[in-house]
C-alpha cells in the first residue's frame, strides 16, 4: 500500500480547515488536488486522530494477512500437485 506523504494529524487538520475555507484554497495551500481533499473527507470525515491511526494499523495488518494467505494457498496448490503426480 502506498504511504501518504501526509500524516494523520495533517489530514484531519486539512479536513477541519475545509469547514471554514473553500476546498480549492486548502488544496492549493497543501499542494494537492481538491479531489484529494474530498476523498479524504469521504474516507476520514468524522474520525478522531486515534481512530484514524487505528484504521491505518488495521489496513496494514489486513494487507499483511492477505499476503500470507496468498503465499500459503500457492504452497498448498504446489503440494497438491506433487501428491497428485505421485499417485
Amino acid at each position: 500500500m502506498k504511504r501518504s506523504r501526509f500524516t494523520e494529524a495533517q489530514i484531519l487538520k486539512a479536513l477541519k480547515e475545509m469547514e471554514v475555507r473553500p476546498a480549492a484554497e486548502v488544496a492549493r495551500k497543501l499542494g494537492v488536488a481538491p479531489a484529494t481533499l474530498y476523498q479524504w473527507k469521504s474516507r476520514y470525515g468524522g474520525m478522531t486522530l486515534s481512530e484514524l491511526k487505528r484504521l491505518r494499523e488495521l489496513e496494514g495488518e489486513n494487507a499483511r494477512l492477505k499476503k500470507m494467505y496468498a503465499d500459503l494457498s500457492l504452497e498448498h496448490e504446489a503440494l497438491k500437485d506433487v501428491v497428485a503426480r505421485k499417485l
